[in-house]
């Protein structure tokens, strides 16, 4: 005796995708907000990575006005960074704004993408206690 493969019905078929539908849902609400985190915190280790070099290749002689300028050029010249182009960037791929503060001798990195999200999550932007 043969039996006859009983199919889905549309009612299940719909089921079905409604419970991915829903579960999808809830996992994309509870990640919202952690790519943000992600790229604040490369932010925030990227620029003290870029602080180090800069003040690595200003002992090597450059100038400091140049590196504020040129920081990518000169961590290629000596070789200091893998990816020289990614390290002057933050989380979210903008350039960062290099200040050379020369009362202190020492640079200012920040990021007007950070400084944004920041806000936006109300809290205060971290300020140095050395300015």
């Amino acid at each position: 005796m043969k039996r006859k493969k009983r199919a889905l019905t549309l009612l299940e078929i719909m089921i079905v995708i409604f419970l991915i539908t829903l579960i999808t849902g809830a996992i994309g609400y509870n990640m919202k907000g952690t790519l943000d985190r992600g790229r604040a915190f490369r932010t925030e280790q990227a620029k003290a990575q870029l602080h180090d070099l800069l003040l690595i290749c200003m002992e090597e002689g450059v100038k400091p006005d140049e590196l504020a300028k040129e920081p990518a050029a000169n961590l290629k010249k000596y070789n200091l960074a893998k990816n020289s182009e990614k390290i002057v960037q933050d989380g979210w791929g903008s350039n960062f704004v290099i200040q050379y503060i020369q009362s202190k001798n020492d640079f200012k990195i920040t990021s007007p993408a950070y400084d944004r999200y920041m806000k936006k999550i109300n809290k205060e932007v971290p300020v140095d206690e050395d300015e």
